[in-house]
């Protein structure tokens, strides 16, 4: 039987990658503040969501000692399907003339708590059964596809589905229903790719569950890579610029939508939810993409050490857009620059502190390595996202960004450091 080109799964594999990751981590916020939720709740119980990301490294062997990898990438999907299908069912109806307690949105945040844990193991999946299923040689060549189509699972999650939930609000009246509306079409996409790669994904010979290694033995390796990960030179400064580089970012995350979105009387810019999904989720998650690509080409030429202060530079400078839009009043159009601008310094930025997680997980248990690298940069932005809103509340959006650009000597320190410690 002729093998199944990868262009037939790779794209809906990485799409179907992308969704939950930002129904859960987007999405959830720009509802509930649409929903009345304060920020300071809203940001910490979906700060919390990030959670699953963080330890995905605890149970990342069992994904290979129970099941297929191929298993464990259908029944997540399945399962997520089915967790979108209940949201739609689990969504109040509150009233938003005034702050909405989160208690309201106990099976909701429920639901999301659970799509958050099938998507951490569906990366896990998804990232070995790429490992089995291709070559090292059409690995390379579809690095690039798979980026590609988990930027365009962002630009629907962050930007179409947001730009439909707004022209729903706007043509409905009814915030809830354009909401349960909105994530019951996720609902129905969802579906068709589980269905489609129930069929069209491949069975390589090589994704088997391990039978030869008992469990024993597989946590003992569990235990070793953890540990020669923690006894490996400079871990203390590696684990430091990991949770600080993009300090400034993780706070402003969190609060950009409800800075967009709030009225100005909070302190906001009052855009429609439509536009929000315009703004930011399609031409700055474009922007961020280009930033990215961009970012990967300078690096292949300057080396990491060369670019670590461009690059920290340009994650965390452009965040003083936020203080200019919170001060001076600000058209539309210069918005969607500012948003833009910002967004490409955090893609061009961001790719020194995935070379420097590489870099540092090179070694026997790269792989485990770099697993743990990835549940350290979860985490950086997990704590600060989940205080975020209380910061904001308390000192107003403009005070709330002035914060923001003083964080940005945490990454000018790190970066300070990491360079004595990078040699290319």
């Amino acid at each position: 039987m002729k093998e199944r080109s990868a262009w037939w799964w790779i794209p809906t594999l990485y799409f179907a990658e992308g969704i939950p990751y930002f129904i859960v981590n987007n999405i959830s916020v720009t509802m509930l503040n649409r929903m009345g939720v304060e920020n300071g709740e809203m940001a910490l119980f979906t700060g919390l969501l990030y959670l699953p990301w963080t330890i995905k490294p605890l149970w990342s062997p069992f994904v290979d000692i129970l099941r297929t990898r191929r298993w464990w990438i259908v029944a997540m999907q399945l399962l997520m399907t089915a967790a979108f299908v209940f949201l739609t069912l689990s969504i109040p109806h509150p009233e938003t003339t005034s702050g909405t307690p989160v208690s309201l949105f106990t099976w909701t945040l429920i639901l999301f708590t659970l799509t958050a844990f099938a998507s951490a193991t569906h990366d896990i999946a998804a990232d070995g059964f790429y490992m089995l299923a291709l070559d090292k040689d059409k690995q390379s060549f579809f690095v690039g596809i798979r980026s590609t189509f988990y930027r365009l699972s962002s630009i629907f999650g962050q930007g179409v589905l947001v730009m439909i939930a707004g022209l729903l609000e706007q043509r409905t009246g009814d915030i809830p229903g354009a909401w349960r509306t909105t994530i019951g079409i996720t609902a129905a996409i969802f579906a068709l790719i589980s269905l489609y790669n129930i069929f069209l994904l491949p069975k390589p010979s090589s994704d088997i569950r391990r039978q030869t290694t008992s469990a024993r033995e597989i946590f003992r390796e569990f235990g070793r890579a953890f540990a020669t990960f923690f006894r490996k030179k400079g871990v203390v400064g590696a684990m430091v610029f990991m949770l600080c580089y993009r300090l400034p970012e993780a706070f402003m995350l969190k609060m950009v939508n409800p800075f967009l979105l709030d009225p100005v009387e909070k302190g906001g810019l009052a855009l429609s939810t439509a536009t929000v999904g315009f703004i930011y989720g399609t031409v700055g998650v474009i922007a961020l993409t280009v930033g990215g690509i961009i970012g990967g080409m300078a690096a292949s030429r300057w080396g990491l050490r060369k670019s670590l202060w461009p690059m920290a530079l340009s994650l965390a400078l452009p965040c003083g857009v936020y203080v200019w839009m919170s001060l001076v009043p600000t058209s539309i159009w210069l918005i969607g620059v500012f948003a833009a601008v910002e967004q490409f310094g955090y893609g061009f930025g961001f790719t020194a502190y995935m070379l420097y997680m590489m870099r540092f997980s090179d070694g026997e248990f790269k792989t485990s390595h770099y697993a743990i690298c990835t549940a350290f940069m979860a985490l950086s932005m997990m704590i600060p996202g989940m205080v975020a809103g209380y910061l904001q509340q308390w000192m107003g959006y403009s005070g709330f960004f002035i914060f923001v650009m003083v964080c940005c000597l945490a990454t000018i320190a790190v970066t300070l450091r990491a360079r004595t410690t990078v040699t290319e």
